[in-house]
C-alpha cells in the first residue's frame, strides 16, 4: 500500500471524526450553568491530597532543631510510648526475666564523637531515629531482643523504610551479639546477607532479634530478623563476623560506647556450651 494511499485514508477519517463532534450549522454550543447544589469544578488551588494518606502521599519533613522544645517534647513522648510497650513489658515479666539484661546501645557516646558515626549520630534525631535503642540481652550473650522506633525521614519510597537503613541496623545488632562472644571482644563484619519479606513502614517500632549460631575460634556466625510489634516478619538476616588478628590496634573503648556495657561479670557462652546454641540458619562457608 503506498504512502499517498494511506495519507487520504487517514485525512478521511479526521474529516469523519469532525464532522461527528461537530454541532449541527448554526447552531451554537454554550455550557449549561451548573446547577446550585453542584460543586464547583477542581482548579489548582481547591485540589488537595486525599484525607486517607496513602503510602506514597507526600508528608511534612521531620524536625530540623533536635534541641527544640518541640522535638524535645516529642522525644520524651517516645520515650514514654517505649517503656509502656506491651512486647517490652512481657520481656520484662517472663519467668527466665533475671538471666537477661537491658542496656541502650550507644548511649555513652560523648556527643563530640557521634558526629562522626552513622546510626547514632548522623541519623539520630526526631524524625529519624529519635531513641537509642533498647536492648535486652541473654547474660550468656547468647541472644539479643533490640527495640528501636523508625522515622518518616528514614524512608526510600515515602512511608517505607529505606533497607540500606534496615541493613545497617542489623549490622549493628548482629556484630554486637557476636564480638561479646569472642575472645577480645571485637571483631569486624565478613559478611551479611538478608532476604526482605515485607516493608517495613515508616513511624512505628520494630523488634530485632538476634542469635548466636556458631563460635569457632575467631569467627562468629549470627542470625537475625527484624519484626513488627504483633511479630510480622520483615527481614531476614545472617552474617559472619570475626576478630581481626590486629585486635590490639583497635579502640576498645570506643567498642564498649557502642554496644553498651553489659553487667559487670556477664557469663558468656564457653566451650561446653557451644554445642547447645540452636542454630537456625546454615552458617557460611
Amino acid at each position: 500500500m503506498s504512502v499517498s494511499l494511506l495519507r487520504r485514508r487517514a485525512t478521511r477519517q479526521v474529516q469523519r471524526v469532525s464532522t461527528t463532534l461537530s454541532p449541527p450549522h448554526g447552531a451554537t454550543s454554550a455550557p449549561s450553568p451548573p446547577s446550585p447544589s453542584s460543586p464547583p469544578p477542581p482548579s489548582a488551588h481547591t485540589l488537595s491530597a486525599p484525607s486517607t494518606p496513602s503510602i506514597g502521599a507526600p508528608r511534612p519533613p521531620p524536625p530540623s532543631d533536635a534541641t527544640s522544645p518541640e522535638s524535645l517534647a516529642y522525644t520524651a513522648a517516645l520515650e514514654a510510648e517505649l517503656q509502656a510497650l506491651p512486647a517490652l513489658r512481657a520481656l520484662r515479666e517472663e519467668a527466665d526475666a533475671d538471666e537477661w539484661y537491658e542496656t541502650r546501645p550507644h548511649a555513652s557516646i560523648p556527643e563530640s564523637a557521634r558526629a562522626n558515626k552513622l546510626t547514632s549520630g548522623a541519623l539520630r534525631g526526631p524524625g529519624r531515629l529519635a531513641l537509642f535503642p533498647l536492648a535486652r540481652v541473654r547474660k550468656d550473650e547468647s541472644k539479643a531482643v533490640v527495640f528501636v522506633h523508625l522515622g518518616r525521614g528514614l524512608c526510600g519510597h515515602d512511608g517505607i523504610v529505606h533497607g540500606g537503613l534496615l541493613a545497617a541496623l542489623l549490622d549493628d545488632v548482629l556484630w554486637r551479639n557476636a564480638i561479646l562472644n569472642l575472645p577480645e571482644k571485637a571483631g569486624m563484619t565478613v559478611t551479611l546477607s538478608l532476604k526482605y519479606k515485607a516493608p517495613t513502614r515508616a513511624d512505628q517500632f520494630i523488634i530485632i532479634k538476634s542469635e548466636l549460631v556458631e563460635l569457632e575460634g575467631r569467627k562468629a556466625f549470627v542470625a537475625g530478623r527484624v519484626e513488627t510489634l504483633n511479630g510480622t516478619l520483615l527481614v531476614e538476616a545472617d552474617g559472619l563476623y570475626i576478630q581481626p588478628r590486629s585486635t590490639k590496634l583497635l579502640n576498645k573503648a570506643d567498642i564498649r560506647q557502642l554496644i553498651g556495657d553489659p553487667p559487670p561479670d556477664p557469663a558468656l557462652v564457653g566451650e561446653g556450651q557451644r554445642d547447645k546454641l540452636k542454630a537456625s540458619v546454615v552458617p557460611p562457608k
